[in-house]
Order: structure tokens, then C-alpha cells, then sequence
């Protein structure tokens, strides 16, 4: 079955139906059914079905929507599309009325409605994916807080922090990565319903009928722009890409941290691969393909872009591509943010100390506040770690001869070990201990506030 026809006068060649057809839309079946019940309740009220008739069509697509959930809606090999299969079912069921309920539509605001809901319901599922991760972040966060390691600057070490500042670093990332799907999900609501093919109709619709049906509070106000545009799927594949990013440097710092030149974690067996030729291995394969699947994420942003460029108004078959790239990246971005939850639950952490030399700034530091200028005390702490370098010592092994000729006093390195370092740390949203604990609090009652209800 397809939903044109009438003017042709010879089948459709098979190639062309494989070639146009694409299973993808399947999986919007269910909200094809709501969106379609939302349509005929805007029918009842503009006067364009009968009560009886619209009682009839809602009774239908009700049973269609029982089959779907249930899983025993059949398509057959007639069928063009999901929006063709669910017409052609409701005929079956209701008969000629059936086909009234395609009054006042076309597939172009229908599919545009189809994946707005789709989407909008997407968003909510990935914000609660993201609040999963940040949940185990923040415990994982407490759990280490007293643990001291060096943050890298340049993949050198730097500062000594709290072992749940870079943590909840991955944490604040994910939470503007909620907000940006909290943020698309709000410019993805707007019902294209009434708008047609693209020049609205000489019937007197009621689009704020079926908006409301659908929970959308918003209608659009150019029936062009309603049916042409794909924005709305860019910007939450954008907001996929996005979150795949932060993921897959959080996956490379797993990475690193599993090798034994960091030696800062140990992956449980349950989570861990092998290799077929070297016995003693022992793979993060799941930071490896997360790492590896932001990249095809981020090529489903370009095609989307790419897709939308060219195209002259209104809606063009083309848009047809943009299912392939939306669901992949919100599949990928699901699935990424699942399992990533689950391997940081797992780990043990086991972080050596960092190295003596990572305190040089708290030397520094302690220098500006006598007085000493930071550019000044910036240069002789450095010039003296020459030195120690040179006799193959440290900022711990400093005597009173070290430091002739310099401002550096013997208590501005007396005592000077990172774990000292990290608790002196004081400044705003530091890597001290006591800080990271209070992002903790911060994040719980943000994500707390978050939650719906």
C-alpha cells in the first residue's frame, strides 16, 4: 500500500521500492499511532469527522497501538512506510472510515511529528542516561576524595588534586550535556501538524488541538518551515556528538589510567578483554569502542548538516536520511553512557603518589605570600629544581646551602609533600579534598532537582 497513486498508471518498479523504502521508520510506529489519534481529535473538533466517525478512527488506531505495544503489529511487503502500514491496518480494522483519518495531513508534517515526538522522548531518556553516569561519578568522587594524584597539563604532570577532581570534571561536562538536551528537547516540541504539505490547507484545521494532544504547547508558524526544516535533528544529534565527546576523552583517561605505566585502576575480569595472541593482556575494550564510536557520531553531525545544506524549500526526500543519522547517534549515545556507568562502578582505584616536583607551586605560592613577587618566585623555584635535578634529588632532600642567594626560605619547602599540597589548595572549585566533597553536594542537588516530579 502507498498513500499516492491515483494518477499513476503503472506499478512501481521494485528496484525504486527497495531503493526509497527504509525499515528505519519502523521504530516509530508508536508515535506515528499517538500522533495520528492527536490528528483525528483535531478532526472531531474542526468539524471534519463526525463524533461517530472519530470514534471509530481513535477505537482503531487504539487496537493498532495495543498490537504495536505489544508486539504483534504485522507489516507487509506492501507496505511503503510506517505511516503507510498503520493506515492500511486501521482500514483493516474499521473499514471505509479508516480512510478519513489522512483528512487535512500529509506525510510531511506527519513524519515531521513522528520524529519530533520521537525525539522529544529521547531527550528524557538521555538526560536520565546522563544523571545514571553523574550519580556514579559523585560516589566514586566521595569514595576517593582523600586520595592525592597529579592533575596533567600536556599529559605532564602537574598539580597534586583529590583523585575525585578530575572525576567530577567528566561529571560538569555531563551535566551541560544534559542541559543540552533538556534545551533541544524544548525547541523540538513545536507540533508541525496542520501544516501539510507545506502550504498549509483550505480546511479549517485545528493544529492547537493536536499539539495539545501530543503534550507539545507550541504550533508552528510557517507551514514551510514546519515540514522543510531538520534543525531540530541536527541540534539533538549535535547534543549526542557532544556527549560522545566528553565520553571518549573520559574513555581515553581509562585507558591510560588501566596501562601499567599509570597504573591507576584495575579492571574486574567481567569487564575486560583478552588477546588471542599474548597471554598476559588484559584490554579496556570498552573505553577503546566508545572512544572509536564518538568519531562515527560526530560523522552522523556532519551528515546532517551536509544533508540540510543544499536543499531548496519545501520538503525534500533527502530529509528521508535524516532517521539513519538520529537514531544511530542516540543509540550510540545511550548505549555509551550505559556502559560507562557500569565499568566506573566496577573499577579499583590504586593511584601511586605524584611526583615530589608537582608541589612547585604551593613553593611558589608560599613565597608570594611573604611578599615575593609570583614571576620572581616563579623563576627561582624553577632555577633550584635544576639544581636538585642535576644531583638527582628532590624538593624533600633541600638544606640551608640550597637555597644561598635565593628568596626561597627553608619553610617555604619544609614540609612540601602533594598530599599537603592538595589540602592547601583553597581556591573556588579547587582539587583539594574538602572541595571535590562539595561538588559532590553541588551535583547530587542539582541532579536531585533534575528529576522529574
Amino acid at each position: 500500500m502507498t498513500l499516492w497513486g491515483g494518477r499513476f498508471t503503472e506499478p512501481l518498479s521494485q528496484a525504486v521500492r527497495d531503493f526509497t523504502s527504509d525499515p528505519a521508520d519502523r521504530r516509530l510506529l508508536l508515535v506515528d499511532v499517538h500522533g495520528s489519534i492527536a490528528h483525528v481529535r483535531a478532526l472531531i473538533a474542526a468539524g471534519l469527522v463526525s463524533g461517530e466517525e472519530g470514534q471509530d478512527l481513535v477505537a482503531g488506531l487504539e487496537q493498532v497501538l495495543v498490537e504495536a505495544t505489544a508486539g504483534g503489529f504485522v507489516y507487509e511487503p506492501t507496505d511503503e512506510d510506517v505511516h503507510t502500514a498503520v493506515e492500511r491496518r486501521l482500514v483493516e480494522l474499521v473499514g471505509d472510515v479508516g480512510k478519513k483519518v489522512h483528512t487535512g495531513r500529509s506525510r510531511n508534517d506527519q513524519v515531521a511529528l513522528d520524529l519530533r515526538l520521537y525525539l522529544h522522548q529521547a531527550a528524557t531518556g538521555r538526560m536520565g542516561d546522563i544523571d545514571r553516569l553523574v550519580s556514579v561519578l559523585a560516589d566514586r568522587a566521595e569514595e576517593v576524595a582523600e586520595i592525592v594524584v597529579p592533575s596533567y597539563t600536556h599529559l605532564q604532570q602537574a598539580q597534586p588534586v583529590s583523585l575525585g577532581h578530575p572525576l567530577l570534571a567528566y561529571a560538569w561536562m555531563l551535566l551541560r550535556d544534559r542541559e543540552r538536551f533538556a534545551d533541544a528537547a524544548a525547541r523540538i516540541g513545536v507540533s508541525p501538524l496542520g501544516a501539510g504539505a507545506g502550504g498549509g490547507s483550505t480546511l479549517p484545521l485545528r493544529p492547537e488541538v493536536a499539539a495539545a494532544e501530543v503534550g507539545f504547547d507550541t504550533v508552528f508558524t510557517n507551514s514551510l518551515d514546519a515540514v522543510a526544516s531538520r534543525d531540530f535533528v541536527a541540534e539533538y544529534v549535535f547534543a549526542c556528538a557532544q556527549a560522545m565527546t566528553h565520553l571518549s576523552r573520559f574513555a581515553e583517561d581509562l585507558v591510560l589510567w588501566s596501562s601499567a605505566e599509570f597504573g591507576w585502576i584495575t579492571i574486574p575480569d567481567s569487564h575486560a578483554t583478552g588477546s588471542s595472541a599474548l597471554p598476559h593482556k588484559r584490554n579496556l575494550d570498552v573505553a577503546e569502542l566508545v572512544r572509536s564510536r564518538a568519531a562515527v557520531v560526530i560523522g552522523d553531525l556532519v551528515a546532517m548538516l551536509a544533508m540540510q545544506k543544499g536543499l531548496p524549500l519545501g520538503y525534500n526526500r533527502d530529509l528521508q536520511e535524516d532517521k539513519r543519522a538520529v537514531f544511530h547517534a542516540d543509540d550510540t549515545a545511550s548505549g555509551s553512557l550505559a556502559v560507562l556507568a557500569e565499568l566506573l562502578g566496577v573499577i579499583e582505584f590504586h593511584p601511586p603518589p605524584p611526583a615530589p616536583e608537582t608541589v612547585a607551586l604551593l613553593v611558589a605560592e608560599r613565597m608570594v605570600s611573604r611578599g615575593v613577587p609570583f614571576r620572581e618566585a616563579h623563576q627561582q623555584v624553577g632555577a633550584l629544581l635544576t639544581r636538585l635535578d642535576v644531583d638527582g634529588r628532590s624538593l624533600g632532600n633541600v638544606g640551608e646551602k640550597d637555597l644561598e642567594g635565593s628568596a626561597i626560605r627553608l619553610a617555604d619547602v619544609e614540609p612540601s609533600d602533594p598530599d599537603e599540597a592538595a589540602r592547601r589548595l583553597q581556591s573556588p572549585g579547587s582539587g583539594s579534598p574538602q572541595s571535590v566533597l562539595a561538588q559532590v553536594a553541588e551535583i547530587r542537588h542539582r541532579t536531585n532537582a533534575a528529576q522529574p516530579g
